[in-house]
């Protein structure tokens, strides 16, 4: 294995860095609890909000928190600059969640400023692993900023402890007047996906060697936003050399499908649902019946007893047990970041700076703001 690099300690840091910032959210239950009512009621929406990386965290929050709160929306930093019109107007009142690992793109500052002279009322709660950045240096008494622990400020281009603590953040946050009670589905997420990652990593090593140029990540109500995030970390840690795409299991079969040849990589997102997995199972037994492929990839938290040992080269099983979709969805991320990592060395690249190109960049520069 190759660990020289940045992103291999920002990938398998991450079940110890999860604990750091459960302890963090829990110093400060008192004064969360005090903002919000301050400056959040029912009327709010509350609207998750980021670009790339961190618009994916919203993604799957805004499903996997739904039984919390029904009114959340995830809608990208990158849709709000273009025209906030859209989505809001003097009678609006926005409890905006923006998520920044480094809190200095132009998007990030400028999409709070934008939501602020459309909307009626706001306030703001921003999660940020740079205490230096921009976003992080707001002041307001509308403005709550949590800083996560400083190393979750990957140094790598590829964001990994950044966005799946911003996402357990976000989770807890929502979940703030139960915290205590979290602990323990905080630490067995740890020490599953801790232990997960050492059961399979030579595994999903083996299988980035193989020849796939592209890849399809496959996923079901919040697991969806994990794909779409999971496809993001293979495709630029490949400087887009591997192809890559996500949908829902069922969405998939409408023309999607097309995409499944030879040369593809299939990892398959379970949700621990049975009820969901009835779905996923019809599907990928149906494509592992009628197709060639490089290799296909299970992730679940246990794998089902009638998923045929034909249906997959790899199963990788986390092994959580009663813990939430708001919590135990970024379980399955770290094979995507694996993937992606391990891909990365055998195409010869630089995980920590994979863009050979220069077309893509740490902190997104360039775009100039018409606000």
């Amino acid at each position: 294995m190759t660990q020289e690099f940045h992103t291999y300690k920002e990938i398998l840091q991450q079940p110890r860095v999860w604990g750091k910032a459960y302890e963090i959210i829990l110093s400060r239950k008192a004064e969360i609890l005090a903002f919000l009512k301050a400056n959040f009621d029912k009327d709010y929406t509350i609207v998750l909000t980021g670009a790339g990386t961190s618009a994916y965290i919203g993604d799957a929050l805004e499903l996997a928190l739904s039984r919390i709160n029904r009114g959340i929306r995830s809608i990208a930093t990158t849709d709000i600059i273009t025209d906030p019109g859209i989505y809001f107007d003097s009678e609006s009142k926005v409890l905006l969640v923006s998520f920044a690992r480094s809190g200095n793109s132009p998007e990030s500052v400028g999409t709070v400023k934008a939501v602020e002279k459309a909307a009626g009322k706001v306030a703001h709660i921003f999660i940020t692993c740079n205490e230096d950045g921009e976003l992080a240096r707001m002041k307001g008494d509308n403005i709550l900023t949590i800083l996560l622990p400083p190393e979750t400020n990957d140094i790598s281009l590829a964001m990994t402890s950044s966005y799946s603590t911003m996402l357990l953040v976000c989770s807890m946050i929502a979940r703030i007047g139960h915290i205590e009670e979290d602990r323990a589905s905080i630490g067995q997420l740890s020490s599953c996906v801790e232990a997960a990652m050492a059961k399979y990593e030579k595994d999903l090593c083996d299988i980035a060697g193989r020849d796939f140029r592209r890849a399809i990540f496959l996923g079901s109500g919040p697991l969806k936003g994990v794909a779409e995030e999971s496809r993001l970390k293979l495709q630029e840690l490949t400087d887009g050399a591997v192809m890559c795409t996500f949908d829902s299991f069922l969405g998939f079969r409408h023309g999607p499908k097309a995409l499944v040849k030879s040369d593809a990589l299939l990892v398959y997102l379970l949700s621990s649902n049975p009820d969901v997995q009835r779905y996923e199972l019809d599907l990928i037994r149906q494509i592992q019946s009628s197709n060639e492929v490089k290799a296909s990839i299970i992730v679940c938290q246990e794998k089902p007893a009638q998923l045929e040992r034909t249906c997959y080269d790899l199963c990788v099983e986390i092994g959580l047990t009663d813990v939430e979709d708001y919590y135990a969805c970024v379980s399955h991320i770290f094979v995507g970041q694996l993937l992606g990592y391990f891909k990365s060395i055998a195409m010869g690249l630089c995980p920590d700076s994979p863009s050979v190109s220069g077309n893509i960049s740490r902190v997104v520069e360039g775009v100039k703001l018409y606000i």
